[in-house]
């Protein structure tokens, strides 16, 4: 029971922290701490990663193990992933934080806010159903073989070949809603070409590299977006 307890509290300890500087980000920012949608918005992207690490945890903890390596073979690839997953938001959170804070203009409005929550949930629904979907869903890219690494062919998956950063990019885009803050569309547009990047880079190394990913390019005609690209 112990073992159990001790590999949760490796898991989400991260998590946890990963969180305390999103928040002070944000609110430090803003000035302040009683913001109803600033708090919505971490609570959201909280659910999110913890939802994720309990299942792993019950379902696939090898994986999450793989996850927390960051060793992959492109050093553009990590570098990519670190705007994805930490510099990015840190800055949509800082400007998000002044917009409030010095009331930037253009406003959005509450009817906008509330679909920017839907969108954020949508999105990272999305990507929680990749991750659980796929048991080679890495943080960095890195193929396996000599852990049985094959392609994908489950949930989202059917639909397009890399549910996971559509997932990613519906949550930024819903960011500068929720927060109302227009300007922070600019940190935004720069983390999704970042991710429009990554997802090119990995596709075309997966159909070098990745036995029976061409195949799989072919019956599942779009890397991001259905009927775009």
């Amino acid at each position: 029971m112990s073992e159990i307890k001790q590999s949760k509290a490796k898991a989400i300890g991260p998590i946890l922290i990963l969180m305390l500087i999103f928040s002070i980000s944000l609110f430090l920012s803003a000035g302040r701490i009683n913001w109803r949608m600033g708090w919505i918005l971490i609570l959201i992207m909280a659910g999110s990663h913890l939802i994720s690490v309990l299942f792993l945890l019950s379902k696939n903890p090898e994986l999450l193990q793989e996850r927390s390596n960051t060793g992959g073979k492109r050093d553009l690839d990590r570098v990519l992933a670190g705007i994805m997953a930490f510099y990015g938001p840190i800055a949509f959170f800082i400007v998000g934080g002044l917009s409030a804070r010095y009331s930037w203009q253009p406003e959005i409005s509450y009817f906008l806010q509330v679909c920017g929550v839907l969108l954020a949930c949508i999105g990272s629904a999305i990507s929680i159903w990749a991750m659980i979907s796929n048991s080679h869903f890495y943080g960095v890219y890195r193929i396996e073989r000599e852990k049985g690494h094959k392609v994908c062919h489950n949930g989202p998956y059917h639909v397009i070949r890399h549910p996971g950063y559509l997932g990613a990019i519906l949550f930024d885009l819903a960011v500068p809603m929720v927060l109302n803050a227009v300007w922070a569309y600019i940190p935004v547009l720069i983390t999704i070409i970042a991710i429009i990047i990554r997802t090119g880079m990995e596709d075309r190394s997966l159909q070098n590299e990745l036995d029976g990913y061409n195949d799989y390019s072919k019956l599942v005609g779009h890397r991001l977006l259905p009927f775009v690209w």
